[in-house]
């Protein structure tokens, strides 16, 4: 089972991955202005519009969720490659300069999720699509209130394992949605 999440793994963020190119292109790097609690908020948005199509069982926007948990993902992925870069990076990169720090985040954070799935034995493929974001909701609010202390925790996981539980709790919402299948 486990050679089949990593596939799967593997599958979703290269449909991300594809998504990220095509906006870099169209847009550049414009998301390198964005101060990391903006990027949190912006992964705000797309976790409460899931809960709410969730809860009110309808949406007025034709937007799938799948395409909004592929936005936690990328927006995850670029605070994570915000994270290593200072004041003195430039602003505007090329995809072929973001690329390897996407692909970094994104090994790193299998490599994460490979650690927690062999400790959990898989106990996400039992979840709910909706405890799930409800999971990521609690990580935004956790991520929140570290931004408000100006990162500093007593005990607790900093602001990078979290975005990278959101990116593997997401990742997991697609595989159950089939987003990432050969029929998609």
């Amino acid at each position: 089972m486990i050679d089949e999440t990593v596939s799967e793994y593997r599958a979703v963020i290269s449909k991300c991955r594809e998504l990220f190119e095509k906006k870099t292109h169209d847009y550049g790097t414009a998301w390198r202005v964005l101060r990391l609690p903006s990027i949190t908020d912006q992964i705000l948005i797309k976790a409460q519009r899931i809960r709410s199509i969730q809860e009110k069982g309808e949406q007025k926007i034709g937007d799938a969720i799948e395409g909004e948990f592929v936005g936690i993902i990328n927006y995850c992925l670029m605070a994570l490659m915000q994270l290593g870069f200072t004041s003195k990076d430039p602003m505007e990169l090329t995809f072929e300069q973001v690329a390897p720090l996407y692909d970094k985040a994104a090994e790193e954070t299998l490599d994460l999720l490979m650690q927690k799935n062999h400790d959990y034995d898989e106990a996400w493929r039992e979840m709910r699509i909706s405890s799930i974001t409800d999971i990521i909701l609690m990580k935004l609010y956790r991520v929140k209130q570290i931004e408000d202390n100006a990162g500093a925790t007593l005990v607790s996981e900093g602001i990078g394992a979290n975005y990278q539980d959101m990116i593997n709790y997401s990742v997991f919402c697609l595989i159950k949605l089939n987003f990432a299948t050969d029929e998609k």
